[in-house]
């Protein structure tokens, strides 16, 4: 197991958990999308789930072809893009859709900027 990656998506869960956290526990803004509260479970759930994809997804790609990284970064930024469009979509109020994205682009940019970097690593 490739502990640095494991590392990585769990901190990616760490920081967008901490973004909800500081938001709405401290900033009281109400999470709600259309389809329900966005509670501290479905952020863990949301990011760790993203994590772990995007960690398989990168691992094939480095069986498969030697541009690996390029690939997969061009992937996962496609990928947030397209991501986007839920919290943008679904927020109930501006205050919400901005944390929702912004729990997007937190989880994004932790992994899209290190789970690269520990390749072939034990």
């Amino acid at each position: 197991m490739n502990v640095p990656r494991l590392l990585t998506v769990i901190g990616a869960v760490a920081a967008a958990l901490a973004v909800w956290a500081v938001v709405h526990l401290l900033g009281g803004v109400a999470l709600v999308s259309t389809s329900g509260e966005v509670t501290a479970g479905a952020v863990i759930v949301a990011a760790l789930v993203v994590g772990l994809a995007g960690w398989g997804l990168l691992a094939v790609l480095e069986r498969v072809t030697a541009r690996s990284r390029t690939v997969w970064t061009w992937i996962a930024a496609v990928f947030l893009v397209v991501s986007l469009a839920g919290p943008l979509t679904m927020g109930t109020t501006g205050a919400a859709k901005a944390t929702l994205a912004a729990l997007h682009v937190v989880t994004a940019v932790v992994l899209i900027g290190l789970l690269p970097r520990w390749r072939n690593l034990q």
